[in-house]
């Protein structure tokens, strides 16, 4: 069994992004910046900011993490945002989710100008991928897609099975997965007999945020499993989606957790910070 290691993967990921960020101050006498809205005290939200204002700052990229408190108004976020979008030194802006419930998450992503939405959240980047036309991909399923690649993972004419149709990883992660001629099957809450779909596919992407779903019984011999779910039991443990001990003897490839497609998430966020980058002269004439 090879393990997608995810880790190291990422670090260098990330050494390629700093390489990049080093040419662009050289060549094009800019920095690239990410902003980041933090709304409310979330502790699991603050963490992964941090995480990210951290990887900013070792890329060599300029970050700012604007936090707000949960009472604001959808008109002071929308405000902000807007400062933002008309912020030149501000590549890249990403609203952390969840939002408090009485703030619109489409009226905020959809206000976000869409060269600046290293997210991949705006409709015009989810229509740009589905149509496999270039965009912010979002940074989740590109993770998944740079650890298909760099294990020489061959999608076309594979039989795939996603597991969670989410917006933020199971749709683009479908959309992502046929543009490379995989055949695909998205499950949700409400597949009858998972087991049935799952037992035949020669990979499997699982991302619902419940322990231990799938099991050693539900995949064949020398499937590959990718484990995007990340739980944390009673007893403090972090683990994934996929019953990580009973799958390793029956997988040819599989991701740890945590460890696997987690530091992927932010490492391709910093992709798409120096994409935008790249792109900020196209903004600014606009």
């Amino acid at each position: 069994m090879v393990l997608l290691d995810g880790k190291a993967l990422s670090a260098k990921i990330k050494e390629e992004v700093k390489f990049e960020v080093e040419q662009i101050v050289k060549d094009k006498k800019i920095t690239p910046g990410l902003a980041v809205i933090l709304v409310g005290d979330d502790a699991a939200s603050a963490t992964y900011v941090a995480s990210k204002e951290k990887a900013c700052k070792d890329a060599g990229i300029y970050s700012v993490v604007h936090k707000m408190p949960s009472s604001i108004t959808e008109q002071e976020l929308l405000e902000t945002i807007n400062m933002m979008n008309n912020n030149p030194k501000l590549d890249g802006i990403l609203v952390q989710l969840p939002l408090p419930k009485h703030i619109d998450t489409t009226t905020v992503l959809e206000s976000i100008n869409p060269l600046k939405d290293v997210d991949g959240f705006h409709p015009y980047n989810v229509g740009r991928m589905v149509s496999n036309l270039d965009s912010f991909l979002s940074a989740t399923p590109f993770g998944v897609m740079r650890m298909f690649e760099e294990h020489k993972i061959d999608l076309s004419g594979k039989n795939i099975v996603v597991i969670g149709s989410s917006d933020i990883v199971g749709k683009p992660m479908a959309s992502l997965l046929i543009n490379a001629k995989a055949t695909v099957t998205v499950c949700n809450s409400r597949t009858k007999d998972l087991k049935s779909h799952t037992k035949n596919a020669d990979i499997v992407i699982i991302a619902v945020g419940v322990p231990y779903l799938l099991k050693a019984d539900m995949v064949k011999d020398g499937a590959v499993v990718i484990d995007v779910g990340i739980n944390r039991l009673e007893n403090g443990k972090l683990v994934g989606d996929a019953d990580f001990e009973g799958l390793k003897e029956k997988c040819s490839h599989l991701t740890p957790v945590p460890g696997g497609v987690g530091p992927m998430t932010i490492a391709m966020l910093l992709k798409n910070t120096i994409k935008a980058a790249n792109l900020r002269e196209k903004r600014e004439a606009k």
